[in-house]
């Protein structure tokens, strides 16, 4: 059964080829080799201000350069999030797209009595992948996955995405060129299979 994927490749920086961009070309070639129909939208390439009040997030209009990841967004049954942990969270221009395009509207609506409000995009599913400096289990059983819970919990929960789950790489900078495969293989398996 084939499914419709977005990837968002959450690296901030477009100029230079890093193992996030990687990762998606794998992820990529797995779910196209098996059918799967694939969008990417690469957020470092797109133009768009920082939220600045709550005023902003609920009336003004969506940037233009956001329509169409918005668009890929609803268009999805599939959303893969690729980005390196910084200072222990997501970079700041991931944090600044999802507040842009996850708006009141078109993520949830606001119901009165329920403080929760109603999921707008469920029936999708998730994967985030998360690349680190630090050895993946030392993040996940010390640092508890902190910042990669709270964005399952707070953002792509708190919206509709369910199940989602979690890829997270470490030891990026001194990754053996043996390691980049195996990760590479795996990236491809799981975009065979959709997940």
């Amino acid at each position: 059964m084939t499914t419709r994927i977005l990837l968002l490749q959450g690296h901030p920086d477009a100029g230079t080829i890093h193992l996030c961009h990687s990762l998606a070309d794998h992820y990529r070639a797995g779910a196209e080799s098996h059918g799967h129909e694939v969008r990417v939208v690469d957020i470092a390439t797109l133009d768009f201000p920082l939220l600045r009040s709550q005023k902003a997030w609920k009336e003004e209009p969506l940037p233009a350069d956001l329509q169409a990841a918005q668009d890929a967004i609803a268009w999805c049954r599939h959303l893969v999030l690729i980005f390196p942990l910084w200072l222990g969270d997501m970079p700041a221009l991931v944090k600044a797209f999802l507040e842009q395009v996850m708006r009141p509207g078109f993520a949830f609506e606001y119901e009165d009595g329920n403080p929760l409000g109603k999921k707008g995009l469920t029936g999708r599913t998730a994967r985030l992948v998360v690349t680190m400096g630090m050895p993946a289990l030392l993040y996940r059983h010390l640092y508890r996955a902190h910042s990669v819970k709270s964005l399952e919990r707070n953002v792509l929960g708190f919206v509709g995405f369910s199940p989602i789950h979690e890829t997270l790489i470490g030891r990026v900078e001194s990754m053996s060129e043996r390691g980049r495969a195996k990760w590479f293989r795996k990236m491809h398996a799981l975009g065979t299979e959709a997940e």
